[in-house]
């Protein structure tokens, strides 16, 4: 179950993890945020991401030119 949705698409490195990271900030532990991006760099920036910060990176899979997280917060 997704908690709350973040369209990041047209948006480049840093901001769809800035964004991420202040959504979490609002948001409790275990619940999860889907976010929608269309930066292909952001594969590797959210799995950094999620290592460093504890997150649990729950999966991530393209649909066309987007590539959809869903991560469960800390």
């Amino acid at each position: 179950m997704t908690n709350q949705t973040l369209d990041m698409c047209g948006y480049a490195c840093p901001m769809p993890i800035l964004k991420t990271k202040q959504a979490l900030a609002s948001m409790k532990s275990k619940e999860v945020i889907e976010v929608i991006c269309t930066d292909q760099g952001s594969k590797k920036d959210f799995l950094a991401f999620c290592n460093q910060l504890g997150h649990k990176l729950l999966s991530q899979r393209d649909d066309g030119n987007k590539i959809i997280f869903n991560i469960e917060k800390k």
